[in-house]
């Protein structure tokens, strides 16, 4: 019977495992559904979860309006701490860059259009309707 060490030691881990493993989703069910929706690719191409990731394979992966373009440097089927999740990739240079151009861009964004208020008010309603003459 083969236990979660035995894929490590062999040099493939599970995408999944992985993704899981190097701290980029909190679950593993997260992860596959990831992989699943296309927002994770392994050396360019789709993959699917029990894909094996090898050291060297490049994994580019979509959180929310960021993109994360890593090199795998290290295999590892459980979770730890997150110093030594940070130690099982290591990001390219050109998607550091493109993270905290959008990082900047996203945050000019908010302080000109800020979140809407709501629904108005049954003060602010009335407000309205005097504006518009109907009181």
């Amino acid at each position: 019977m083969r236990n979660a060490e035995d894929d490590a030691d062999d040099g493939r881990v599970r995408l999944d495992k992985w993704l899981w493993a190097a701290r980029f989703y909190k679950t593993r069910s997260l992860a596959a559904e990831a992989i699943a929706g296309g927002k994770v690719q392994v050396n360019g191409d789709r993959a699917k979860r029990a894909r094996p990731v090898q050291v060297g394979d490049r994994i580019r992966v979509r959180l929310g309006p960021y993109e994360h373009d890593v090199v795998v440097r290290d295999l590892s089927s459980r979770r730890g701490p997150a110093t030594a999740a940070a130690a099982l990739y290591e990001e390219t240079s050109e998607s550091l860059a493109a993270r905290e151009t959008l990082a900047v861009q996203l945050k000019s964004l908010h302080s000109a259009f800020g979140p809407d208020r709501g629904r108005p008010t049954k003060r602010d309603r009335r407000e309205m309707e005097r504006w518009r003459g109907k009181r």
